[in-house]
């Protein structure tokens, strides 16, 4: 892999959960996680930020880090830590929900994206599920025309749509220049890919619109095919 994924958080149990569920996705992404202080209490610690950004930079890297971190507080923690590093230009801070953003960027470097890829990835992400509704309430796919491509396929994997797939759509195609939805929702949105509750034999709806919607709907179809690696 040629980035490293680095969480900061105030809490060790989050930042350590959060890289848990993101390596079920990419076993071979390096993660570091960094959360809570030096004695354990809830809080930043810039020393042990700055230790993970040198082993990331070190271990993991090639082309750079992206960092996500979960409040404000962390966030300049992740910046003080940036400045003091050896390699500031390598280290690139996404300006994304922590878990959704997590998963999209571990899914884009597993798939060999580069720093800037993976941060693009991580930060097309929605912070909430509200925002794949247009101001009248309608879903995205809805008022915008015929999609230039479109595709459906129906799931062979047995657990259907659970988390690992939600993250291997929601990641590729944030990785792309496309706006695309699968069964009316953001196709950029773990959460909303998964309250799809589509079972093994339900079929996946597939519209994209935009510069990559041809990609964007192989993308699925193969990952559909493949069992999403699961069979």
């Amino acid at each position: 892999m040629t980035v490293g994924l680095v969480v900061v958080s105030h809490s060790r149990k989050i930042a350590e959960g959060a890289v848990e569920l993101a390596a079920q996705m990419a076993p071979d992404v390096k993660f570091y996680a960094v959360g809570g202080t030096a004695d354990g209490r809830i809080g930043t610690d810039l020393e042990k930020t700055i230790a993970a950004f040198e082993s990331g930079l070190t271990e993991a890297s090639g082309d750079g880090l992206v960092v996500l971190a979960d409040l404000g507080s962390a966030v300049m923690t992740a910046e003080s830590a940036t400045e003091f590093c050896t390699e500031p230009d390598k280290v690139l801070l996404a300006d994304a929900p922590l878990v959704e953003g997590l998963v999209a960027a571990a899914v884009a470097t597993q798939g060999g994206a580069l720093a800037a890829a993976v941060k693009a990835a991580a930060e097309s992400v929605r912070f909430g599920p509200e925002t794949a509704f247009d101001a009248a309430g309608s879903p995205p796919s809805q008022g915008k025309g015929e999609p230039a491509e479109s595709g459906e396929f129906e799931l062979i994997n047995p657990m259907g749509m659970h988390a690992r797939p939600a993250a291997k759509i929601a990641g590729g195609l944030a990785g792309l220049d496309v706006e695309a939805t699968v069964n009316g929702v953001d196709g950029t949105s773990v959460m909303e890919l998964m309250s799809l509750a589509v079972g093994q034999g339900g079929k996946l709806k597939v519209e994209a619109r935009g510069k990559d919607s041809s990609k964007a709907v192989d993308y699925v179809r193969r990952l559909v095919e493949q069992g999403f690696g699961e069979i």
